[in-house]
């Protein structure tokens, strides 16, 4: 079993006590319906030092690292995870800036996202591409010491509700593979040129918004460059790999928290006199749900100690997510069919758990896609032992 030192008991009973005290059910429901982004949580948690957790403490951040991030993600999701993972996503791409970015940069931005005045966003993928961004269209060409941004980006996290975005760009279209030509800017939302176009409502989380962005020729300084030019590609999969494993941590906390919810269900339940949790199909699908969840736990932890250590890889990283991801779709479904009719209605909150599940198995790359990272590295992993 995983064993977690003084420090991280500590973390997790934290946020534990903020999650039970400040999530509130009622809250989760109207904020559903009406796409607003809960402010004042991210502020609180923020004050706790629960957004910032893995940034530096000289950026207003905890100085822990992505272990500690995931024992957050896990807790908060388990009290409710649509809020759980809203807050968690606070600071998506900002993780670009801390591997990546230079100090001013770092000083600049990183202690406004940790502090609750600001969020990130990341404009990474094209219509029609996904996560196959091999093949972006949107350019940063070179002007007299500046940059100018034209193109359009989906499903940007946060967009629309951001401080600002982390953008991906084409700025050599003569590179052998292309990928090599692509670089990463800082875009502030306020910039001229850049328009923002919801996505509209979604099947869950549509507290957390995500939108179109389009750059009508947005003039950035060069100081706004990310890291090296021609790095942006191999950065973002750098980031996509820590990333997945913050959403395998979000994965199994919302499996605990629909697992949760399920069998003090059925404890409480009475059928033909008895509770049902003396039947002996439920009491076996119980043991699959905890079973499911503590190996899927396992693997995500792994990872995060992994990645924390510099020893992680991209398919580490795609293992955790797949195996939490699944574990989560399962469970959640398996907590709507224990609740029966019950699990279909909103105030008992499993359902919501299972929409947000499909949005965590989706987010940052299909199954599909992980899958054929996976096998890549063992197919690899074989020919190496011959």
């Amino acid at each position: 079993m995983l064993e977690f030192n003084t420090s991280q008991k500590q973390i997790q009973k934290a946020v534990r006590a903020f999650a039970k005290g400040e999530f509130d059910k009622e809250k989760v429901l109207e904020l559903d319906k009406s796409g607003d982004y809960p402010q004042d949580l991210y502020v609180k948690a923020a004050d706790l030092g629960l957004i910032g957790i893995h940034f530096p403490e000289d950026y207003s951040g905890g100085g822990m690292g992505l272990f500690e991030q995931a024992l957050v993600a896990e807790e908060m999701c388990a009290v409710d995870s649509s809020l759980g993972i809203t807050l968690g996503m606070a600071s998506y791409g900002a993780e670009f800036i801390l591997r990546f970015g230079s100090p001013d940069q770092k000083k600049a931005l990183l202690p406004g996202v940790a502090e609750g005045r600001f969020r990130c966003g990341s404009a990474i993928t094209e219509p029609g591409n996904g996560y196959d961004i091999s093949k972006i269209s949107t350019v940063a060409v070179k002007n007299k010491g500046n940059y100018t941004i034209t193109g359009r980006k989906t499903h940007v996290v946060n967009g629309g509700n951001a401080g600002f975005y982390m953008v991906l760009c084409q700025t050599d279209p003569t590179t052998v593979p292309l990928t090599s030509g692509f670089s990463l800017f800082i875009v502030e939302a306020e910039k001229k040129g850049v328009t923002v176009e919801s996505s509209g409502q979604r099947l869950g989380l549509n507290m957390l918004s995500s939108a179109t962005l389009d750059f009508d020729s947005v003039e950035v300084p060069s100081t706004n460059l990310i890291g090296d030019l021609g790095k942006g590609y191999d950065y973002v999969q750098a980031f996509l790999m820590e990333s997945r494993m913050l959403a395998a941590a979000q994965a199994v906390g919302l499996a605990r928290g629909a697992y949760e919810r399920a069998l003090a269900h059925i404890k409480a339940r009475e059928q033909f006199n008895r509770p049902i949790a003396a039947f002996q199909a439920l009491r076996h699908k119980i043991a699959d749900m905890a079973t499911t969840i503590t190996l899927a736990r396992l693997v995500t932890y792994d990872a995060a100690r992994r990645f924390d250590l510099n020893i992680c890889d991209a398919s580490t990283a795609c293992l955790a997510k797949t195996a939490a991801c699944k574990a989560a779709m399962t469970v959640s479904d398996d907590a709507v069919q224990l609740l029966g009719g019950y699990g279909y209605m909103r105030e008992y909150e499993v359902e919501h758990f299972y929409r947000d599940a499909k949005m965590l198995e989706v987010r940052d790359g299909s199954p599909y896609l992980l899958k054929d990272i996976i096998a890549d590295s063992e197919i690899g992993k074989l020919k190496a032992r011959k």
